[in-house]
C-alpha cells in the first residue's frame, strides 16, 4: 500500500449534491430504487451508474460456488435487470478448475432466459476481461480469446472488451501484442468498446496514447476503488480518467465484504478471505463507525453507503452479487447521493483507520 505523503485535502474531492424529493401520502405504484432511464456514458455505451460483478459465479475456492446456486443466480440477475441494471462485469478466467469460464456461460444463459422486455434484454452490456495468460503471445491469440468468450456467452458482440492485467512488469513484449489484440478485436467489430483492468497511472497513459494513435478510444479503466483502497495511485488513476474521458469502473467497492459491517475479528468469513480479514478488520473501527452512523441517519445499510460513496466520486461500482438479498441491498445504493459533508466525514474516517486493503499484485505503476 502506497504511503500517504501529501495533504489529506488533496485526496478527496466531490461535486455531488444531495437531492431530496417532496414527501407524499400517496403511493400509487412501486418505483424501482433507481430511475431506469438514468444512465452514464462509457464510450459509445449507455450503462447504469452501478453494475454487478460476477466473479463469484463459478468460483468455488473463494466464494463457495455450487451448481445448485444457479437458479438463485438467475433470479438475482432478473431482479437486477428489472430494476435498471444493465452492466455486468465478468472475465474469461472466472471459474475455478473445470469451471473456468463458468461465469461467462451463466451470464449468457441468464440473458437468453430473461423473460422481460426484449428492449431491456437488448440493452444489457457485458464487460468481460481477457486474461494475459503467458501462452497468449500474439494479437491473433488475443482475438481468439475474444471469440471464445463470444461463443461461451452465445452473443454476437461484447459490450466492453478489457485486458485483465498488464504484463509490462514481467513481459513487455507480450504487452505490445495484447494491445494490438485489443485493436484487432475492436476493428473486427467483436467488441463495441475497449478497456483495461489493473492498470496503474503510467501504463494507463501509455495504452491510452497507443490506442488513440490506432484510432481506438480507451473507454474504461477498472481498478480496485473503495473507502478501503484509495491511495496515491488510485487517485492519480481517477484524475487521469477524468482528464481523458475514460470511465473508471470500481471493483471491490465493499472491500471483499469488509465494508459491509457484517464481519468482526471474532466473526470472520469462511475460506481464504478470513486470513486477509484478520489482518485488516481490527484497523477499520473509525471507518466502520462512520459508515454505521450515516447509514442509521439515512435509513440505509452500511453497504449501501459504501457503494454510494463510489458513485458520488464519479465511478461505476460493480459490487459482486450471489443472492437476491444481496442484489436488493445493493440496489438501495441508487437513487440518492451522499452530501458533501457526509463524504468528508467518511474520507476523514478512512484516513484515521490504519486498516487498508492490500493492493492487487497485478496492478502496475
Amino acid at each position: 500500500m502506497a504511503c500517504l505523503t501529501i495533504k489529506a485535502t488533496a485526496y478527496f474531492s466531490s461535486s455531488s449534491s444531495e437531492i431530496s424529493l417532496p414527501s407524499s401520502p400517496f403511493k400509487p405504484f412501486n418505483l424501482p430504487p433507481f430511475w431506469p432511464w438514468q444512465k452514464v456514458k462509457v464510450g459509445p455505451l449507455s450503462v447504469s451508474p452501478m453494475g454487478f460483478g460476477t466473479w463469484a459465479w463459478g468460483n468455488q475456492l473463494l466464494w463457495g460456488y455450487q451448481e445448485s446456486m444457479d437458479s438463485e443466480l438467475q433470479r438475482t440477475f432478473n431482479l437486477a435487470v428489472d430494476n435498471g441494471i444493465n452492466l455486468f462485469d465478468t472475465a474469461d478466467s472466472y471459474g475455478t478448475g473445470r469451471l473456468n469460464g463458468k461465469s461467462e456461460k451463466l451470464l449468457g444463459k441468464f440473458i437468453r432466459d430473461y423473460q422481460g422486455q426484449k428492449r431491456v434484454q437488448k440493452d444489457i452490456v457485458i464487460a468481460t476481461k481477457f486474461a494475459a495468460y503467458p501462452w497468449r503471445l500474439t494479437p491473433g491469440q488475443f482475438v481468439n480469446a475474444c471469440n471464445a468468450s463470444i461463443d461461451r456467452m452465445q452473443i454476437e458482440q461484447i459490450g466492453i472488451g478489457q485486458l485483465h492485467w498488464s504484463t509490462a512488469n514481467y513481459n513487455p513484449l507480450q504487452e505490445a501484442a495484447l494491445w494490438d489484440g485489443l485493436v484487432a478485436m475492436y476493428d473486427k467489430g467483436l467488441v463495441r468498446a475497449v478497456g483495461v483492468s489493473n492498470y496503474g497511472p503510467k501504463q494507463l497513459l501509455k495504452i491510452h496514447d497507443y490506442l488513440k494513435a490506432r484510432g481506438v478510444p480507451l473507454c474504461s479503466a477498472q481498478v480496485q476503488f473503495s473507502l478501503l483502497s484509495v491511495g496515491e495511485d488510485q487517485l492519480e488513476i481517477k484524475n487521469i480518467c477524468d482528464s481523458l474521458g475514460i470511465r473508471l469502473i470500481a471493483y471491490s467497492p465493499l472491500g471483499l465484504g469488509m465494508l459491509t459491517g457484517k464481519y468482526t475479528p471474532s466473526n470472520l468469513p469462511r475460506g481464504p478471505r478470513s486470513f486477509l480479514f484478520r489482518q485488516i478488520l481490527p484497523g477499520l473501527e473509525p471507518l466502520l463507525t462512520s459508515l454505521k452512523e450515516i447509514a442509521q441517519k439515512r435509513s440505509k445499510t452500511v453497504p449501501q453507503v459504501a457503494i454510494n460513496w463510489c458513485i458520488s466520486k464519479g465511478t461505476i461500482p460493480i459490487p459482486g452479487v450471489k443472492t437476491v438479498k444481496q442484489a436488493e441491498e445493493n440496489l438501495g445504493a441508487l437513487g440518492w447521493r451522499l452530501s458533501s459533508q457526509e463524504l468528508l466525514q467518511l474520507e476523514d474516517a478512512a484516513r484515521e483507520s490504519p486498516g487498508k486493503m492490500i493492493q492487487n499484485i497485478f496492478q502496475t505503476r
